[in-house]
């Protein structure tokens, strides 16, 4: 089955063929580390985590490099090191503090989402030398200069620059509305490599002591880890333009034909709005843990919308996905507690392999283990959960098992009951159905019936022992 992706370079989708199947290789852009990761930084984590899971999926977890950056080399991080430093550290061990510790809590975010380690979670300032290399390639081909101990790349100088974006040269020219630095030929030439003061992290350069700019970073980590070409490259949308143009010319420039694909995630929005911390709505993936909400609910939230679409993430997005994820789990325990069965339908799995392979339409394929469940089917539900990294044993750890305190000896066998039910109401055997049904009402279970399946509670008349035997069901 082939895998659909949808290439930004050329606004179309179009069927995924790596360019050696042996060895897929997808780049993500990564965070700057001074500070914890907010909730909008997580969604292109989820989102390429499950594309990676497919590309594993598909072509085997040996044949599949993923590589992540961190951008550990910044002014906002110098500026950040610059307030916290301590009595006795220089600044670029206070940097390097803040960007271990900022690394180490990113991760045990990341974690709690359910994502998988990348391959390859190279820091920038791991990559110096092959940035020095790779500029002064640039400079040896007439596309970058030397001005003020910077280096610049010169944009004008790429016939196809701007092509990713879609914005014509004249046009970005023209709509600059930041200062131009005196040292730029032209407002749209992007810095390469800057001075760094004494205090300041620097590395020594034919251009004197400096830092790279931030786009050769992803440029020169990506050709050193990936190669000359490789295959998908991912990010926000925000990353487009300037950051994923400049890397595209960059790269194209010192003759590398870089990533065949650009894909990019949408704008995580807050209750409506962009977030912002003037207007209050802006929170970090540790802030909603600390809240209680669990990490595989937040994925189940972010995975509801399309990738590319925008996403609300609101209160009622995560009470929803939590009240999915408790069914779905409860239904995977009950069948595995009362039958070990497990025994899924191979179209259903088919039928969320295709969904998340048309360029990864997550909410079709959790429409899909809707039905499943609906249907009993707790072993489609459970493998498929697993192409999504949902229901992994990793992710199990919050209180989803929230029978009422009466129940919490039953609660599961009265969901294997239901999960009978609704198996013999698929297959049209209604009156295993009804003398289900009617062995649970005896018993003085009230039960309810949604398009999304049935739903019970207990009532004053509940008497346990009258409760069939899972055999008996």
């Amino acid at each position: 089955m082939a895998i659909r992706l949808y290439n930004t370079r050329t606004r179309s989708k179009e069927d995924f063929v790596p360019l050696d199947p042996k060895n897929v290789r997808m780049y993500v852009c990564g965070p700057t580390v001074y500070d914890r990761a907010h909730i909008g930084n997580a969604r292109p984590v989820v989102v390429f985590d499950v594309l990676f899971r497919l590309l594993r999926h598909t072509y085997g977890e040996a044949h599949v490099t993923y590589a992540r950056n961190f951008t550990d080399v910044d002014d906002k991080i110098n500026a950040k090191a610059a307030e916290t430093r301590r009595d006795g550290e220089t600044l670029e061990q206070t940097v390097r503090r803040i960007t271990d510790e900022t690394i180490g809590w990113y991760h045990e975010d990341m974690d709690a989402l359910g994502a998988l380690r990348p391959t390859h979670e190279p820091r920038a300032t791991e990559y110096i030398a092959q940035m020095v290399a790779m500029i002064e390639d640039l400079i040896g081909r007439g596309h970058a200069y030397e001005a003020e101990g910077h280096v610049l790349f010169e944009a004008r100088t790429d016939p196809d620059y701007g092509s990713l974006s879609r914005r014509p040269l004249d046009e970005m020219r023209a709509g600059a509305r930041v200062e131009v630095a005196p040292y730029k030929r032209d407002p749209m030439d992007s810095v390469l490599w800057k001075p760094s003061t004494d205090e300041q992290p620097g590395w020594p350069s034919p251009w004197g002591r400096g830092r790279p700019g931030w786009h050769i970073e992803c440029s020169a980590m990506a050709g050193d880890l990936l190669g000359e070409a490789f295959d998908i490259h991912g990010g926000g949308i925000d990353l487009q333009f300037p950051h994923h143009e400049n890397e595209c010319a960059q790269s194209r420039c010192v003759g590398h034909d870089f990533a065949n694909i650009w894909m990019h995630n949408g704008y995580l929005l807050s209750e409506g709005e962009k977030m912002s911390k003037s207007l209050g709505n802006f929170f970090t993936v540790a802030d909603l843990r600390a809240k209680g909400v669990p990490g595989e609910v937040m994925r189940l939230a972010m995975l509801m919308t399309h990738y590319r679409s925008p996403i609300d993430l609101t209160e009622r997005a995560l009470d929803e996905a939590e009240k999915t994820l408790r069914k779905w789990r409860r239904l995977e325990e009950a069948d595995l507690q009362y039958s070990n069965r497990l025994k899924p339908q191979g179209k259903i799995i088919d039928a969320v392999y295709a969904a998340i392979a048309d360029d990864l339409n997550t909410p079709k394929a959790i429409s899909i283990l809707h039905e499943a469940a609906k249907n009993g089917d707790a072993g489609s539900l459970f493998l498929g959960s697993e192409l999504m990294g949902l229901l992994t044993v990793e992710m199990q750890n919050w209180p989803w098992n929230n029978y009422p305190p009466e129940a919490n000896a039953y609660g599961s066998m009265i969901d294997f009951q239901l999960c009978e039910r609704a198996a013999a109401k698929k297959v049209r055997n209604f009156a295993r159905a009804d003398a289900i049904r009617d062995a649970l009402v005896a018993a003085g279970v009230e039960i309810k019936d949604t398009p999304q399946g049935a739903e019970w509670s207990l009532t004053p008349a509940f008497d346990a022992t009258k409760l069939p035997e899972a055999e008996d069901v």
